[in-house]
């Protein structure tokens, strides 16, 4: 009786191990921190990276297993008969509950770390993220940025700046999916969502022949698609996002709200400044110089 009591005990405590790590992940969830460290779809790609690895080391410990039943289960001879082996229901309840605690265990840590993924991106909206307001309509997504400047279909950012999408829909529901930046959030009537990332990158560069046969370059941007079924239009329902330098992007926005683009001053009235400053500080000395040296004054005209 007491053996038995000291084996549930021992089963008990081992089932309890496995969960003490994914409980103590969950309770490391930051929230609020608007230092947002990696961006969202950084952080997709380490929790997908996370899910893989795992899911690589559980498919190769279950195969060893296996082989090692396989194996070690093979009759000697051709007239071995297989005997049943006794199974107490000790082991029956060890073989039953500890493989579903290691798998449960491993789930909840998951779970914790996709809960992070989740909190991370909903709770650390960068302060200095620009907003950018979207309105789905079939089938369309239309782009507006302030002060009358409007785009459909190509959503234009600069890089190195986040951007905060607010979102909602003239229509049916929509979703905003972005592939390059691992993020998608439903686009609904009558209420406003969001969702942000950071083009950290430039689009690429590619050259472009026009109509009368000049090649430019232009950047391509990556895909956005519709993930909501909204009618007979939905596979249409695409665009681009085009990421600018800030100057490229600066000198568009002004094109397009019809401002002048910014102009970078010249230096030179700034060296010309910063040199007249230093002749007029050293001349006195300089001529003082002169006049020790050769007993002539320096601002004298020179003879002939």
């Amino acid at each position: 009786m007491k053996l038995k009591s000291w084996t549930n005990r021992i089963v008990g405590s081992l089932l309890a191990l496995p969960l003490v790590p994914a409980l103590g992940h969950a309770f490391t969830i930051e929230r609020g921190d608007k230092d947002y460290g990696m961006t969202p779809h950084e952080h997709y790609d380490h929790v997908w990276d996370v899910v893989m690895e795992d899911i690589l080391v559980i498919g190769v410990l279950f195969s060893l297993v296996c082989l090692y039943i396989i194996f070690t289960s093979f009759r000697k001879s051709k007239d071995e008969v297989g005997t049943q082996r006794p199974l107490s229901k000790q082991w029956a309840m060890g073989w039953l509950i500890i493989p579903i605690a290691v798998f449960l265990a491993d789930d909840l840590y998951l779970f914790a770390k996709g809960m992070e993924l989740h909190n991370h991106y909903r709770n650390n909206i960068p302060t200095e993220a620009q907003e950018i307001k979207v309105t789905a309509s079939l089938w369309n997504w239309n782009y507006n940025y302030g002060s009358d400047v409007e785009t459909d279909g190509e959503l234009i950012v600069p890089v190195g700046k986040p951007v905060l999408l607010r979102m909602s829909s003239d229509d049916v529901l929509h979703s905003h999916y972005m592939r390059d930046y691992r993020v998608t959030e439903d686009v609904m009537p009558g209420r406003v969502t969001y969702q942000w990332f950071m083009p950290d990158t430039l689009s690429p560069l590619v050259k472009v022949t026009d109509e009368d046969g000049e090649v430019t370059e232009q950047r391509v941007g990556s895909r956005v698609t519709c993930r909501e079924y909204c009618g007979e239009g939905h596979s249409n329902m695409y665009g681009v996002v085009r990421v600018l330098s800030q100057a490229d992007y600066d000198a568009w926005w002004a094109g397009e709200a019809g401002l002048e683009a910014p102009v970078v001053e010249e230096a030179a009235p700034v060296v010309e400044e910063a040199v007249a400053a230093v002749e007029e500080a050293v001349a006195p000395a300089a001529k003082a110089a002169v006049k020790t040296v050769t007993g002539a004054d320096a601002t004298a005209p020179a003879s002939e």
